[in-house]
């Protein structure tokens, strides 16, 4: 997996009508650069598409660092008062503004990012339009090298001249555009940096425009050092910054990009899922149309039988329960009774080698609930009883040792279909 870290130039070149080109790096997680070079951004469109991650590197002269005092705040009722808090420190409307802040440090002070809204939106979109799948934005005054008690500072050659970026302490750092004079901008960057030792970044092909100024800014004793820019340094500190401003942006930044990923995916889900609810109610209608077709031939069958008997809300039941009765009344016990039952299972007891193994008997709901006394009944006698009872359509459950439940095994019931015949 790989990011792809874009340098953009300061939004005063881009204004003055200058070449828009951005120096990136495409790098792997482990932080090696595997890639890197100067190219117009809209010609970076594979690479974007490519990477895991774009990081954005603001330049520093267009993003503002403000260090401000935060009350202790949830996070969301933070982003609701950032606004009315840097109102004092921002020159122009603050909804114009992007704002995003780091985590509170250690003087009890906020370090808070400002950039143009409207700007900011141009550049996001437009990796976003390249296919980026995620975007930050970091101001690039954050991404260079810190050492306590130093200051570090980068000079860039571009079409407006030299572009400046200075971090002074972990949390503050500022940039400028200064004219194409190296002695003069060394002294500037000697100036702002005040009487700490300063490490000038700057690339390998410019380092022959300032080294013969060294000793001319350095006459005082001042220590201003250069170094080789690389993107290794850049790389690392940009994963520390802490500040990200494209969240800020809300829909309209790194949020809409998940959108037009999942665009399809999701309308195919949803076409599924309604062919599967339309599916599920027609053979739900279909059940339900012959379910009623059964109930109302149970229904006239009964009232053929019965002409002259309201119908209940259970027929099969009410039929059973008159057919029940009917044999009753012509001396014959239903099946499942008290008295057929008994009938039953005493025949089958009196096959048993010990005939005197009941304790105490009982009926309940439809079925014999018999005792054994304990020490009566072996293995063998139980398989010949449950053989016996199995004859004559009984069954034996043993909910616990020693009770048994007999019970008429149940007649299996006749199909919908033979029912509707």
């Amino acid at each position: 997996m790989t990011t792809l870290f874009i340098r953009y130039p300061a939004k005063a070149s881009v204004d003055s009508g200058a070449a828009q080109t951005c120096a990136f790096a495409l790098v792997a997680d482990g932080g090696a650069v595997q890639q890197q070079g100067n190219a117009p951004l809209g010609n970076l469109g594979a690479m974007v598409a490519s990477a895991r991650r774009v990081t954005l590197l603001l330049a520093a002269s267009d993003v503002t660092l403000l260090r401000v005092k935060t009350p202790p705040l949830a996070p969301a009722r933070l982003k609701a008062a950032l606004p009315a808090l840097v109102e004092e420190h921002v020159l122009g409307d603050v909804a114009d503004c992007v704002l995003a802040a780091a985590a509170t440090a250690p003087d009890g002070l906020r370090t808070v990012a400002v950039a143009q809204r409207a700007w900011l939106e141009v550049l996001v979109q437009a990796l976003i339009a390249q296919g980026a799948h995620s975007v930050s934005a970091v101001p690039a005054q954050l991404c260079l090298p810190f050492q306590p008690g130093s200051v570090s500072a980068s000079l860039h050659t571009n079409d407006a001249g030299f572009e400046l970026t200075m971090r002074r302490d972990q949390f503050d750092g500022l940039g400028l555009t200064l004219p194409a004079q190296p002695l003069a901008a060394l002294q500037t960057v000697r100036a702002l940096a005040g009487a700490e030792p300063v490490t000038l970044y700057v690339p390998a092909d410019d380092a022959k425009l300032f080294a013969p100024h060294l000793a001319e800014v350095n006459q005082n004793g001042d220590s201003l050092t250069l170094e080789e820019d690389r993107w290794e340094h850049w790389v690392a500190a940009a994963r520390a910054a802490g500040l990200d401003l494209a969240p800020a942006l809300g829909t309209s930044g790194a949020a809409a990009r998940e959108w037009r990923r999942w665009r399809w995916p999701l309308r195919f889900a949803a076409l599924a899922l309604l062919v599967n609810v339309v599916g599920l109610n027609i053979d739900y209608f279909g059940q339900k149309r012959e379910m009623a077709a059964v109930e109302q031939s149970m229904t006239q069958a009964f009232q053929s039988a019965y002409p002259n008997q309201p119908v209940s809300t259970d027929p099969i039941r009410q039929m059973r329960q008159n057919v029940e009765r009917a044999k009753g009344g012509d001396g014959q016990a239903p099946t499942d009774s008290f008295l057929a039952l008994s009938i039953d299972v005493g025949e089958v007891l009196a096959t048993l080698p010990k005939r005197d193994v009941v304790a105490s008997i009982d009926y309940r709901e439809r079925a014999l609930q018999v005792k054994v006394k304990p020490n009566t009944v072996d293995g063998a006698a139980m398989a010949l009883l449950r053989t016996a009872l199995q004859a004559r359509q009984l069954e034996l459950t043993e909910a616990t040792p020693g009770t048994w439940q007999i019970r008429r095994q149940a007649t299996p019931k006749p199909s919908a279909k033979a029912s509707v015949a």
